[in-house]
């Protein structure tokens, strides 16, 4: 079994996270995507993300109807700083058999020898980039295993939804439907 995995704050999620997931199954014919919302990503010092409970019912409505890709909430219920390699120890114990590839924007490739662990973390999962505008596909760092996604660069970011919801701008086409129904109705990510 081939089992992507997509971590990150989606604070929100958003259309680009769905296309890039849809890429990976196609391109890597992978089984299953599991969508890994962190508590606390160990690069964003002073980020408050919003809370678990809204991330986790936002990518529940993202993901419904979808059944290759699943929401795995052991990072928040876990807590604290979110570390990949103790996810990875988890899921390998769930499934010793199955393929892990990791799915990273190419803006953090440079960073993974900084990850907790990263040396253990190479030799356990092959990476796969998610290519980024303006980002450059350049070498992978030592004795980590990279495969660059071919599919949609899109300029999307969860950032950008957070700021476009505070300024009262249109959502359509840059999340799914119900996604935005429920940033509009909550007054999510305004500063009111």
């Amino acid at each position: 079994m081939k089992i992507g995995l997509f971590g990150g704050s989606f604070d929100p999620v958003h259309c680009g996270h769905l296309l890039v997931a849809q890429a990976a199954m196609e391109e890597l014919g992978l089984d299953q995507i599991l969508f890994i919302p962190a508590a606390q990503s160990p690069f964003k010092a002073g980020f408050n993300p919003t809370s678990p409970r809204v991330r986790l019912r936002l990518l529940r409505l993202a993901l419904a109807g979808r059944p290759a890709f699943q929401v795995e909430p052991m990072e928040l219920e876990r807590g604290g700083i979110s570390y990949t390699m103790d996810t990875i120890d988890h899921l390998r114990r769930q499934n010793p058999e199955a393929e892990l590839l990791w799915l990273i924007g190419a803006d953090h490739v440079a960073t993974l020898p900084l990850w907790r662990d990263s040396a253990r973390l190479a030799t356990q999962v092959e990476f796969v980039v998610i290519p980024r505008p303006g980002v450059e596909k350049g070498e992978p760092p030592d004795g980590f295993r990279l495969h660059w996604l071919r599919g949609w660069p899109l300029g999307i970011s969860s950032s950008l939804i957070r700021e476009r919801a505070a300024q009262g701008k249109s959502l359509n086409q840059m999340v799914p439907d119900a996604v935005a129904a429920a940033i509009l109705s909550e007054n999510l990510y305004t500063n009111s």
